[in-house]
């Protein structure tokens, strides 16, 4: 739209510049509307080939100067295309904000002066006074609007995203994390802060999330109320902004105002409940609001010291806390009715394992021992026999470990799951004899739900190399990184290129984590599994 506009502008000068009778322009003149309109049909091919030059800083600047030379050229303070800097304070503050726009306001009321200056002299010097306060008033005005538009777009693209439901299956940790994490990004701030109590506990759940730690999902800690008690003691509908001079010498001059819902107006803060909080914090600046819940009180606060936070910032953190946590209330909500279902369901799920699954297993362990026994030590199939009780052995063991997996209603944490994968690859070693490398990133860090969903996902892969491959050796990779859980299931092959396949169980079950899951080969017939799960 704005190439459009930009060459309709420079068209309409042009017709101008030719219907125009007296004065008659000069070659030099042609040249500058000529130029003009050349270098905005440029723009405009640009823009139609999405080249990013088209929507780049200097194009306004380079709009700046145009009009500075169209000026000079047809009249100086008496001429009327001192309109059309007005487009280039507009392009540059609804597309760059106030400092951008603010900046090509001031350049251009001294461009309009010096183009006015060329002049010999200046027949009505008022009107160039009333044109260069009229051009730096008003270019300010939309500097303002264009940085109130582009925060108005920020701050619904922030309420869009931590509005939407997480999946379940991550768990509140992941989500409260995403929201703070947000937060944090949104005010520049150093870090974000949570304190929720509810009705039922004498202690408090604080969260922080700091700009300089990698992207992790941050646990509640659990922490004596009467500790958290400063960070409470605002009344529960109050938005806080609290400010204090950079030099610690003019402490003296902090202020902290409280907005006061009932008259809508913001009010002086009382006492020294904002100056403890903020040395508890450690926090030069620092912005507060409560957190809605069903039952408890909670607030958040996002604090900087380096920058100033506003009232209106006070006020759209309520906003994001209003917005999010009725949300995290239903996933918690949801997480706790679906662990409780899902008890009852393991519990039988484990007395069937045990009457459908273990008993005949423990009978054909019997019956091979015994079978064993009768055979003589010179027998062939002795070994073999002892081999094969060893692993219905095995086989009870695990089946055992997991019936009582499910009835201790037990879940996978980091270290059990990291376990639970190098004891699965152990076995595919010991019983088909396919060496398994196991690599897990360090950093990794995934809910319980989501690392039990991951573990069934690499067994998979790993039946999967067991049953259609003949490969000898594997490799499994975990690790996470830019918001995503990467699991690679590789297995070596030979020489022939192996048929396209894809695996329909990994693939349903990535897709149910909303990810997504993709086979890829290399040379030598290598087959490599790649599982992207968001986090």
């Amino acid at each position: 739209m704005v190439t459009h506009i930009r060459l309709l502008l420079a068209v309409s000068a042009l017709l101008t510049i030719f219907t125009e009778s007296a004065p008659e322009p000069d070659h030099l003149d042609w040249a500058v509307f000529i130029g003009y309109t050349l270098h905005t049909t440029a723009l405009f091919v640009l823009s139609l080939l999405h080249k990013p030059i088209a929507r780049s800083k200097l194009i306004h600047w380079l709009d700046a100067c145009w009009y500075t030379m169209m000026v000079v050229s047809t009249g100086g303070s008496q001429s009327l295309f001192f309109l059309f800097f007005f487009f280039a304070i507009l392009t540059a503050s609804f597309r760059w904000g106030f400092e951008e726009g603010a900046r090509v306001t001031v350049a251009s009321t001294l461009l309009f002066f010096a183009a006015c200056g060329l002049e010999k002299t200046v027949d009505v010097p008022s009107i160039l006074l009333l044109r260069a306060t009229f051009l730096l008033a008003l270019g300010y005005m939309i500097s303002r609007w264009g940085q109130s538009e582009l925060t108005s777009r920020r701050r619904l693209a922030l309420l869009r995203d931590v509005s939407r439901l997480s999946n379940p299956r991550f768990g509140v940790d992941h989500t409260v994390t995403s929201v703070m994490r947000k937060t944090l990004e949104f005010f520049s701030a150093d870090s974000c802060v949570l304190v929720v109590r509810t009705e039922d506990k004498v202690e408090c759940q604080y969260r922080a999330v700091k700009g300089d730690t990698p992207a992790e999902i941050t646990r509640a800690q659990q922490v004596d109320a009467q500790a958290m008690a400063p960070l409470l003691n605002f009344a529960r509908d109050q938005a806080v902004v609290y400010c204090s001079p950079t030099s610690p010498r003019a402490a003296f001059l902090a202020d902290w105002r409280v907005y006061d819902s009932a008259s809508n107006q913001w009010i002086k803060g009382a006492g020294d409940e904002g100056h403890s909080v903020a040395e508890m914090l450690n926090s030069r600046t620092f912005i507060a609001a409560p957190v809605p819940l069903r039952h408890g009180e909670g607030r958040i606060y996002a604090l900087s010291g380096k920058r100033d936070f506003r009232k209106a910032d006070a006020l759209f953190l309520g906003h994001i806390a209003a917005q999010a946590f009725p949300v995290i209330e239903n996933i918690e909500l949801l997480d706790r009715i679906a662990s409780e279902a899902a008890s009852q369901e393991r519990k039988k799920i484990a007395y069937d394992l045990h009457d459908a699954v273990i008993q005949p297993y423990i009978g054909l362990k019997i019956a091979l021992h015994a079978m064993s026994r009768k055979a003589k030590p010179d027998n062939p199939l002795a070994e073999d026999l002892q081999k094969i009780s060893d692993m219905a052995a095995q086989v009870i063991q695990d089946l055992r470990r997991y019936a009582g997996g499910f009835s201790d209603t037990v879940v996978l944490g980091e270290s059990v799951f990291l376990a639970s994968l190098h004891r699965q690859a152990e076995q595919v070693r010991k019983f088909y004899g396919i060496d398994i490398t196991v690599s897990v990133d360090d950093e990794i860090a995934i809910s319980d739900r989501l690392a039990a969903e991951v573990y069934h996902v690499v067994s998979e892969g790993l039946a999967n190399i067991r049953k259609h491959t003949s490969a000898r050796r594997g490799a499994i990779w975990v690790s996470c990184a830019e918001g995503w859980l990467k699991i690679r299931i590789e297995n070596e092959g030979d020489e022939t290129h192996p048929a396209d396949f894809t695996p329909r169980s990994i693939s349903h079950r990535a897709a149910a984590l909303g990810g997504r899951a993709r086979v890829l080969t290399a040379n030598g017939g290598r087959t490599a599994v790649h599982i992207e799960i968001p986090v």
